[in-house]
């Protein structure tokens, strides 16, 4: 069990940012479940929500044994290459890259390779590039510190080769083009992105490819690699991704939005282009 007294400099903060700040190593998620499993109790009481805000001389209590925290299940990932230096997996919709403390009982991509990685630790040990949890697809994690920073110097310098295919609604004009538009912080939603000519320089080449009386396939190749980037381009053409609340796009069972390719060059040299199926889905919305 541990307590906390709320102090004048934190009254007004959120109670899972107040438990954010004060377990670093605690990720959201985890918080949640805690504050949602009854685990945390304010003043007493234990139904409380993670949007409370704390006052000051509330008392915090974390009904938990510090020392005998859960942690994440192990499970299984399709693997589509892996050598002593890195591994490709092909991530399901759903499961997150990492998460953002190192205490979390949701197992992810990380969680799934850290028994593989030599010298390389935490909640993003080997992890190059990310995924958002809803996005599926190819993505390269690295098993030791010199093969990391490789991959990542490719990412940042842009020598990466990326592809996506997306579902959006039908009609979009011109089929092929690319949309040069910066992004930024949203002024309205500080957790989201926007396209705003303040933002960062972003370009996004996109192409039709096949195309129903509703909704049509879309290939994206990203030229930077922006937070939310092709949600955000689509989301500026008038055509959000389907399944992205977030951005626009009509609720359906998932984002539609999946990671078919990714061309990187190996520590060995050798330059090499890892794929990922297209979900059945996907051709599923084409032919409704």
């Amino acid at each position: 069990m541990t307590k906390h007294q709320i102090k004048k400099i934190d009254s007004g903060i959120r109670l899972d940012n107040y438990l954010l700040k004060k377990h670093e190593k605690m990720s959201r998620s985890y918080i949640k479940k805690l504050i949602d499993g009854k685990k945390i109790h304010v003043n007493g009481i234990m139904s409380v929500k993670s949007g409370y805000k704390v006052r000051e001389g509330d008392q915090v209590i974390i009904d938990i044994n510090m020392d005998q925290l859960v942690h994440p299940k192990f499970i299984t990932l399709p693997i589509l290459y892996e050598d002593n230096d890195c591994i490709v997996i092909d991530k399901p919709e759903g499961v997150l890259t990492h998460s953002k403390g190192e205490i979390n009982d949701e197992p992810t991509v990380a969680t799934f390779i850290a028994n593989k990685l030599d010298g390389l630790s935490g909640n993003r040990g080997g992890i190059v590039h990310r995924l958002d949890r809803a996005t599926s697809g190819v993505i390269i994690c690295a098993k030791n510190e010199k093969t990391l920073k490789l991959l990542q110097k490719q990412f940042s310098e842009r020598k990466v080769s990326k592809k996506y295919i997306a579902v959006a609604k039908s009609g979009i004009s011109p089929k092929q083009a690319v949309i040069d538009i910066p992004i930024g912080r949203s002024t309205s939603n500080p957790k989201l992105f926007e396209a705003t000519s303040s933002g960062k320089s972003a370009q996004t080449e996109y192409k039709v490819i096949d195309e129903g009386s509703d909704y049509c396939l879309v290939e994206l190749k990203p030229r930077t690699g922006r937070t939310h980037q092709l949600r955000i381009h689509l989301k500026y053409l008038g055509y959000p991704i389907l399944g992205d609340e977030f951005y626009g796009g009509k609720p359906d069972k998932r984002l539609f939005l999946h990671a078919v390719s990714l061309e990187i060059k190996l520590p060995n040299g050798e330059k090499k282009n890892y794929k990922s199926n297209l979900p059945k889905e996907f051709h599923e919305k084409i032919k409704e």
